[in-house]
């Protein structure tokens, strides 16, 4: 089946078309040019072929468990979505109504990162707040990056060769979230109601005790709206060093011997460890770690760094594996957990969950 799968980041979009589980076409644009003008959609169906169907990335789903078809309606409650996932949810909801006023005839499919973590258990996904809060099941711990996991999921037990696999996914990108899997199922993950939750990341704060928020807003230092800029976009990496967050600057301007970015990366490490910690507590046994996203790809010097800190739990990297490139074994033969790095591919994953629910046969 030939799908045209659109993954809207932040400020850009990557866009695949896949036919029988594979990427034949790939280009990624930029994401104000792909909203504005619908020729780009038109463009590249003129230059790969037609699809037979459309898959759009949404960042939030609420508690629906799997994919669903885009109508009026579903855009509607999605768009309704967008304060949880700022950075994400609005473009998707932009770029799934623009495909369907542009190709009316072709079924666009809405498929979701918090699927995959809806069968959380009752004690990762509830907070500690009033049961006249929680009673709806609406503000709860939803997860995110589920494509990503679930792919990353899926590659483990193939490299692995084996179905009963316990394990954890590191997506490290722009974003940060550590999740524990156990037979392919979420069972926690350390992003909750937002994406803001867990790690440090680019420039989104990760957690934070509620209590200085309080105080931050009560002392009028700021207002609720500022107050979320500076959490999504004025933080992490870039709001302790003063650049962009990119990592690529950041790790560059610790190089030159910058004092603010080498705190930041420790404190970025020591977080992380700690996600990776207590994630390891939700399973029976640890089997592997897969490392996924575009840190994990490009900078595989600093996943050296942070499993260096990560010696109490097995895990241990062989350096001229870490160098390697592709979907890759990272540890030394001896290891006790076995470590990978994947890459993350949230294309195959739009599609396979298009093509299931359109009632073909997922790819393989």
């Amino acid at each position: 089946m030939r799908i045209l799968t659109l993954n809207p980041g932040s400020s850009s979009m990557k866009v695949s078309l896949v036919e029988d589980g594979e990427s034949v076409h790939a280009e990624t644009w930029a994401a104000a040019e792909a909203v504005s003008d619908e020729r780009a959609v038109r463009e590249a169906i003129e230059r790969w072929g037609r699809p037979q169907a459309i898959a759009v990335r949404f960042v939030h789903g609420g508690s629906r468990p799997g994919p669903a078809l885009v109508d009026s309606e579903l855009l509607r409650q999605l768009e309704r979505l967008g304060t949880l996932a700022p950075l994400h949810q609005p473009l998707s909801v932009d770029i799934a109504r623009l495909v369907r006023a542009a190709l009316p005839d072709l079924p666009v499919v809405a498929c979701f990162d918090t699927a995959f973590h809806s069968g959380l258990p009752e004690a990762a996904s509830r907070y500690a707040l009033p049961r006249a809060w929680t009673a709806q099941n609406r503000l709860r711990r939803y997860g995110f990056h589920g494509l990503s996991c679930q792919y990353s999921a899926r590659r483990c037990a193939e490299l692995l060769a084996a179905s009963d696999v316990q394990m954890l996914c590191c997506h490290l990108g722009a974003g940060v979230s550590v999740t524990a899997i156990r037979n392919g199922r979420s069972v926690d993950t350390s992003m909750g109601f937002t994406p803001l939750e867990g790690a440090v990341m680019a420039t989104r704060s990760g957690s934070v005790d509620p209590g200085l928020l309080l105080h931050v807003l009560t002392t009028g230092e700021a207002d609720v709206d500022s107050l979320a800029d500076t959490l999504y976009h004025r933080s992490g990496l870039a709001g302790m060093t003063g650049t962009s967050g990119d990592l690529r600057e950041v790790l560059a301007v610790r190089a030159a011997g910058e004092d603010s970015a080498e705190t930041a990366v420790a404190v970025y490490l020591h977080r992380l460890r700690r996600e990776i910690g207590a994630a390891v507590t939700s399973l029976d046994r640890l089997d592997a770690v897969v490392f996924t996203g575009g840190v994990s790809e490009h900078q595989p010097g600093l996943v050296g760094e942070l499993v260096d800190g990560l010696g109490v739990l097995g895990l241990r990297t062989d350096p001229a594996r870490l160098a390697g490139s592709g979907d890759r074994v990272i540890s030394p033969p001896e290891a006790p957990v076995t470590l990978f790095a994947v890459t993350a591919r949230e294309d195959l994953e739009l599609a396979r969950e298009a093509a299931a629910l359109l009632g073909a046969t997922a790819p393989a």
